[in-house]
């Protein structure tokens, strides 16, 4: 059993754990190459999160489907660059957004910068991510840009809140389904698709990634309460403290409703007070962290993890195929 990438997922096979690693290598030198510039101060932001390293969970997913066809076609790598640049640069903007002032165990580039360079950086990557798009041909464009437009619409959602009568669970579910799940369901079919796989194998591929990206949001979420800054890469309760109504919280707010707990209803009216207060934040964490309600989204994790494993079903069996699996289980083990 061999751990392959900053993910930690097991392989035992060592011709497909050398595709994966030479891959993964060849995406960081893109990575790199990417976020230079002719001017040092932009190549420095740019680059400051790729440096800062990260679980490259989506380029790990390009290189797993592109196992199914020919693993080494030209576009596979360059796919890999590109959804993992989106990603960044997502990050810079959610950042800004969140007010976060860590990410990967680094200060955030909004805290070291400001929001406006943040912004900038950001969309300075979307550009590059688009250049290199450019060369894998229009089909791979028109793919990125839907979803994108995706991911663009969960942040609005999310941003806007739920519509009236609208149960927030379910509103949250769409949220990160265009915000997390969009881009990881592009990560399994740019795999697939680059590499030459069947028509039907994409779309396997990008169906399990849209699930699996459903449950590796909700292990995030999960981790923000339960996890240190050392094993997250940021500051603990980040979402608490923002406001983001994520899934822990929005199943207290339901058991609160529904049973009338005093103290149910008496988190929740910490959790809409002053959590810049640090002393206020560590209280609603430790009451969090032995809530059932966590437990309940961890189970929620669990739930779309084996939905993602099941869309696997169809696809022959081999080294590739359990890779996949394992990435299921590694979300779960994550989520605790």
């Amino acid at each position: 059993m061999t751990v392959v990438g900053p993910f930690g997922l097991s392989v035992r096979d060592q011709t497909l754990e050398a595709d994966i690693q030479a891959g993964l290598a060849a995406v960081e030198e893109g990575l790199l190459e990417a976020t230079k510039s002719d001017v040092p101060f932009i190549t420095d932001a740019a680059q400051h999160l790729v440096r800062a390293g990260g679980k490259r969970f989506r380029p790990l997913l390009v290189m797993l489907a592109a196992q199914f066809g020919d693993p080494h076609a030209p576009g596979v790598v360059p796919s890999a660059v590109v959804v993992e640049l989106t990603h960044l640069a997502t990050l810079y903007h959610d950042d800004v957004m969140d007010e976060a002032e860590v990410r990967r165990g680094v200060p955030s580039a909004n805290a070291r910068w400001g929001n406006s360079l943040a912004v900038l950086t950001g969309d300075f990557l979307f550009a590059r991510a688009s250049h290199i798009l450019a060369d894998l041909g229009p089909e791979a464009v028109r793919i990125q840009a839907e979803a994108f437009e995706r991911l663009v619409t969960g942040q609005i959602l999310e941003t806007a809140g739920p519509s009236d009568g609208r149960d927030p669970i379910d509103h949250y579910l769409d949220v990160i389904a265009g915000k997390t799940g969009s881009l990881i369901a592009v990560s399994g079919r740019f795999g697939a698709m680059m590499s030459g796989a069947d028509e039907a194998i994409v779309n396997i591929l990008t169906q399990y990634g849209e699930r699996l990206g459903t449950a590796f949001q909700l292990a995030d979420d999960v981790l923000d309460i339960a996890s240190d800054s050392h094993e997250s890469g940021k500051t603990p309760g980040t979402d608490l403290r923002e406001g983001i109504p994520t899934l822990p919280v929005l199943r207290l707010r339901a058991q609160a409703e529904a049973s009338g707990s005093a103290e149910d209803r008496e988190l929740c009216r910490m959790l809409d007070g002053d959590l810049t207060d640090d002393a206020l934040l560590a209280e609603v964490l430790r009451r969090l962290r032995v809530h059932p309600a966590l437990e309940q989204a961890r189970r929620d994790t669990v739930r779309y993890a084996a939905e993602a494993r099941a869309m696997l079903a169809p696809l022959p069996a081999g080294p590739a195929k359990a890779a996949l699996e394992g990435l299921c289980d590694a979300v779960v083990h994550r989520a605790g």
